[in-house]
């Protein structure tokens, strides 16, 4: 049996744990088709909760279902990306005058370009509606993907919300799903960017309950033939916190050292796994999400490490040496990263699992 494991971004895991029942009402939404309220979903989550994974599963179902699936990273460009999509899946479906009137509509072009122009989005729109009717007379329809919207342009965000309302409105079969950091969904939900967007699903993932992680550890093990003490699996379940990517990472590295080992864990072994876990997850996520981080952030981060929980705003504020409002910039920015997230009137905490014990370590 091969290690099922898969600690990289937008892996499929061998089991999703915590997230029962969460697509429900996406699926539901297929089969009742234009409208349906499941069919407008957004994800959102701290770095490595499983954001991307959720799209991947939705990205299944709708297929399962006999829908047309367009994945994208909300990149530069995005929007022309998802019109070159659509093109393409138009000329697969279309036959005749009708696939040639689509394809006609679509000139070249539509994905080198950044923005689209006001004509280039009538044409977007356009062929949008003629490859939904294609697909609407299939009985399915089409789900537009798009990840890490943190990082788009918003007038590129515009544009598409703009035109799935007017699908929508014309009862076409079209789903959207987006995917971002939760303090970047709330600005783009209250900017008006989409203000249609706030009837979406907005589905907060958080961590999985480590009893849920340990049953899971302990199942896959025992199917692999491995031997492992009910005590070592319940401290690597506790070492992930219920993170998703944790999970992944420290069950990987388990089953490294149960290979190795043939097919058993000591104590040893399994704290050799998870600091190969801890270390991997600093240098894949950590390191990564701090690379955008100013000096005046990391001040603020390493202020905050100096606690054992959350921080509250006026103790941050006394070890920086730093007025209030000086201490509320530093917070806001640090919140769009993902970095922290706000617990209480006052308190915020760090939001990446592993965080607050990594700015320790540069410290020592």
């Amino acid at each position: 049996m091969e290690n099922p494991f898969r600690p990289s971004a937008g892996a499929t895991p061998p089991e999703i744990l915590g997230r029962a029942g969460v697509l429900d009402e996406f699926e539901y939404g297929l089969r009742l088709g234009s409208g349906a309220p499941g069919l407008l979903t957004i994800f959102t989550g701290a770095r490595g909760i499983g954001k991307t994974v959720m799209i991947g599963a939705a990205h299944d179902i709708a297929r399962e279902k006999g829908w047309a699936v367009v994945s994208e990273t909300a990149t530069a460009g995005f929007m022309g990306r998802i019109g070159e999509s659509m093109r393409q899946l138009a000329e697969e479906l279309g036959t005749g005058p009708a696939n040639r009137r689509i394809t006609a509509i679509a000139a070249a072009g539509f994905s080198i370009t950044t923005q689209l122009p006001p004509e280039r989005q009538v044409a977007w729109r356009t062929l949008g509606e003629g490859l939904l009717r294609l697909l609407d007379e299939r009985g399915n329809g089409l789900v537009i993907t798009v990840d890490e919207i943190h990082a788009a342009d918003r007038s590129e965000l515009a544009q598409l919300a703009a035109s799935v309302q007017h699908f929508i409105q014309d009862r076409l079969p079209i789903g959207l799903v987006f995917a971002g950091l939760p303090a970047a969904v709330s600005d783009l939900l209250n900017e008006g960017v989409a203000t249609f967007l706030r009837r979406a699903d907005k589905i907060d993932l958080h961590a999985a309950a480590v009893r849920e992680v340990e049953e899971s550890f302990a199942s896959t093990f025992a199917e692999a033939g491995f031997d492992v003490s009910p005590g070592l699996v319940r401290r690597s379940a506790e070492a992930t916190g219920g993170y998703p990517f944790l999970i992944q990472l420290v069950g990987y590295f388990l089953w490294k050292e149960a290979e190795n080992n043939q097919g058993s864990l000591s104590p040893e072994s399994v704290e050799r796994a998870i600091e190969a876990a801890n270390r991997r997850n600093g240098r894949t996520v950590i390191e990564a999400a701090l690379a955008a981080a100013s000096p005046k952030d990391l001040d603020f981060l390493q202020a905050m490490a100096e606690d054992d929980g959350p921080s509250v705003a006026g103790d941050i504020g006394r070890r920086l040496g730093a007025r209030t409002n000086l201490v509320a910039n530093y917070r806001s920015r640090l919140l769009a990263a993902g970095l922290i997230e706000s617990t209480a009137h006052g308190k915020v905490d760090f939001a990446i699992p592993g965080l607050r014990q990594h700015l320790r370590g540069r410290n020592t």
